[in-house]
């Protein structure tokens, strides 16, 4: 464990030349703050983030931070300010992303949504300015009116998106018009080892990765709804599709004794999905061991364990359940 962990400033002292690189070309007078460099996470992690986080700053440079006359016209300083932060957070790495430029406008993402056929009027009319922001993460999005050296390729927030999901991780954003964005990204300290969620589904000891699970509820049949087309849970007036994990492993179904059902609301980036259980066995750390090439494509797993028994548990992929 500790030859995997690395200090995160290997990949955060990357970004002071790139960041003067930017501030020429665009003619802008950038900084760039880093706070926390001395945080430690898994070696292949960092590797990972690294273009996410190339990603962030070039927008930031090239959309985000205003030029020195509109900043002036603001009453803001006349440099724009990047700051990069990393602390540990309980057994998560946190990356607060942060400029100080003009915020993202909820509104105009939405009318640019609307534009490009990326959601319909009455999908508009439902989402508050917070969750329009979030549209920024769906694929094809762009606000940018023409494709500029720095940014706007081709590799959009969807890219920066799906990369942070690969890594079990999450990306939030919180923003203000006029006065900057954050961008939150909460990861696994390490790949190696994870907390799971030990489950028994006809008969066979099951993980879930625990940063992967919502929540952990019992329903009633009765709470099993048919919504358009499709088995759903209303879970605090969300609608939760609902699957049996059995069906979906194409395992057989069990007899149930008791007459609550247990289910594990399972989570990955934005999306969420209730899967039924037979048994829930508790939750303790593992260490994942890769499934080899040799058994072809395995997109419902993502490794397996050896338990304290000896015997071998498969640790099921959350990315992929919320996707079916």
């Amino acid at each position: 464990m500790k030859t995997r962990m690395l200090p995160i400033d290997q990949l955060f002292s990357r970004f002071p030349r790139l960041v003067r690189d930017l501030s020429q070309k665009l003619g802008k007078d950038l900084e760039l703050v880093i706070q926390g460099g001395e945080t430690e996470l898994d070696r292949m992690i960092i590797e990972e983030l690294s273009d996410p986080l190339i990603h962030l700053i070039r927008n930031s440079a090239d959309h985000g931070i205003e030029s020195a006359e509109v900043r002036a016209e603001n009453d803001k300083p006349s440099k724009g300010r990047i700051t990069l932060t990393s602390f540990h957070e309980e057994n998560h790495v946190v990356i607060r992303y942060s400029d100080d430029g003009k915020g993202i406008d909820g509104e105009k993402i939405k009318a640019s949504a609307l534009g490009k056929g990326i959601i319909s009027e009455e999908q508009a009319a439902r989402l508050t300015t917070q969750e329009a922001v979030h549209l920024i993460f769906e694929p094809g999005f762009s606000t940018a009116s023409s494709v500029s050296e720095v940014s706007g390729r081709g590799v959009g927030m969807d890219i920066v998106r799906s990369q942070i999901g690969r890594l079990n991780g999450i990306i939030d954003i919180d923003t203000e018009v006029g006065v900057g964005t954050t961008f939150t990204i909460r990861l696994p300290l390490t790949l190696a080892i994870i907390k799971g969620l030990l489950v028994k589904v006809s008969g066979r000891v099951l993980i879930l990765p625990m940063y992967n699970v919502a929540e952990i509820v019992r329903i009633s049949p009765e709470d099993i709804q048919m919504i358009q087309g499709q088995q759903a849970i209303l879970n605090h007036g969300r609608i939760v599709p609902f699957h049996r994990l059995c069906d979906r492993l194409n395992y057989p179904r069990t007899d149930r004794k008791s007459k609550t059902i247990p289910l594990v609301i399972v989570r990955s980036v934005d999306k969420i999905a209730a899967y039924s259980i037979d048994e829930i066995i508790g939750n303790q750390e593992v260490v994942i061991k890769t499934l080899g090439t040799y058994l072809g494509a395995m997109n419902h797993l993502s490794g397996a364990t050896i338990l304290g028994n000896g015997k071998v548990a498969l640790i099921l992929d959350a990315s992929y359940l919320v996707s079916l």
